[in-house]
């Protein structure tokens, strides 16, 4: 996780997933620009999960279990159940296209950072990226002295998940206000190399949202939720959580191609 740095403007925060995210500017980054790359999404490989909006949740479910993590009850999706290994990346640096990508990793190497000193937002891009390369870009952030349409998109899609996410933190001030969340764990348990059962890990501690929770909701804040998607959001968090297994299937048959490779 990467600090945007403080001295442009007072920009700063840290950033899953940047390694080193700087305000973009026409005298910094005008003959700068982004390429493909053999392995696009390499910077990937190590998040073994990625957060998601609320309008994503439909479409993340039938792909990872969604949880709300920490103190902040944060929305995410898990793509791995070992430390730093992401199940979805594969061995060439590919993304497999049969699952959805969060919107928080389609941005990159753009991101918002917040600019405190003008209370404000800045758009920042990861330098260290792979794909962002100092001469000759096959689509340059800049066209003479005006942003680029390629940039110019970038930016509104910055804006778009910025508002999802805004939408998304109210929601879960809702959920709590509505004490719609128990504490959860998901545990592991592989095989051994003489395939014995090995020692069950806990692998996830978590926040759920549950059924027998939202049955208590009168009907006043039934239709509310339903006004605002938030119940389908919520039937979708509780319908994703079936996919642990499809991650723990995953890992126990890598876990038997390492044994076998050793």
């Amino acid at each position: 996780m990467a600090k945007a740095p403080a001295a442009a403007g007072g920009v700063s925060g840290n950033v899953l997933l940047y390694q080193n995210p700087v305000p973009l500017t026409k005298d910094t980054h005008s003959k700068m620009g982004v390429s493909a790359t053999a392995a696009p999404f390499d910077f990937l490989r190590k998040a073994h999960f990625v957060p998601v909006t609320a309008p994503e949740f439909g479409a993340a479910a039938n792909s990872y279990p969604l949880i709300f993590a920490g103190e902040a009850k944060n929305p995410l999706a898990v793509m791995g159940i070992r430390g730093e290994e992401n199940l979805f990346v594969e061995e060439n640096g590919q993304f497999n296209a049969d699952f959805y990508m969060p919107a928080f990793a389609r941005r990159y190497p753009f991101v918002l950072a917040g600019d405190e000193a003008n209370n404000r937002f800045v758009v920042c891009v990861d330098e260290k990226a792979d794909c962002v390369v100092k001469k000759n870009p096959e689509r340059p952030f800049f066209e003479g002295a005006e942003l680029s349409a390629f940039t110019q998109e970038a930016f509104e899609f910055l804006q778009a998940f910025e508002r999802d996410r805004r939408a998304t933190e109210d929601m879960i001030k809702v959920f709590n206000e509505h004490d719609l969340f128990e504490q959860k764990e998901m545990n592991f348990q592989g095989n051994n190399p003489d395939g014995s059962l090995a020692p069950k890990q806990k692998i996830a501690e978590y926040f759920a949202i549950t059924e027998e929770r939202l049955k208590k909701l009168d009907d006043k804040a039934l239709r509310m939720f339903a006004d605002r998607g938030y119940l389908a959001v919520a039937y979708a968090h509780i319908m994703s959580l079936s996919n642990w297994q499809r991650l723990v299937n995953i890992t126990l048959r890598k876990v038997q191609e390492e044994q076998a490779a050793a």
